[in-house]
């Protein structure tokens, strides 16, 4: 599914904090870093030859980028009050206790904002946060406990009972 870049979109608190904390390192120490290898690429001469220069360059357009598309996800993202979470239904910034009725196995997620999951942050203090644009979070935005979901997924499809959601 093709996300918006405009859309507006939920995140929870410390996904928030993550992303603001990434676009300030990236401001400061980031643009130094680039800075400092393109200088050092300048001084080896020819740029139309140099190699160096090049990827420094191509480094920067880089970092540039995701400093933009991060400013525009922290202008557009509503932040969710997670003290007012209504842990009846499953939805952004709640944990969700899954079982999978064909396997019986058992697994616990992390409603997040799709947003969140920029860089390595799919899994904090050993619980997996899933998008709610995923299938799975699709498919569960909204349910309550004792529901049984059908998700869609490359591999075919799943039966999922909601077991638990807590905050």
């Amino acid at each position: 599914m093709a996300v918006k870049k405009n859309s507006v979109s939920e995140m929870t608190r410390s996904g928030y904090e993550r992303l603001t904390e990434e676009l300030t390192n990236l401001r400061t120490t980031g643009r130094q870093e680039v800075a400092k290898k393109l200088e050092e690429a300048r001084a080896f001469g020819d740029l139309s030859e140099n190699a160096e220069y090049a990827a420094a360059k191509e480094e920067q357009a880089k970092l540039e980028d995701r400093i933009s598309d991060l400013e525009i996800t922290l202008s557009k993202v509503t932040v969710i009050d997670e003290d007012k979470l209504d842990t009846t239904r499953a939805g952004v910034g709640l944990r969700i206790k899954l079982r999978d009725l064909d396997t019986k196995k058992e697994y616990t997620y992390d409603l997040v904002g799709s947003e969140e999951l920029s860089g390595a942050a799919f899994s904090e203090g050993g619980i997996q946060r899933i998008s709610q644009r995923s299938p799975v979070g699709q498919a569960i935005t909204g349910h309550f406990v004792n529901d049984e979901v059908v998700v869609k997924i490359p591999r075919g499809t799943r039966k999922l009972r909601i077991l638990e959601i807590t905050k």
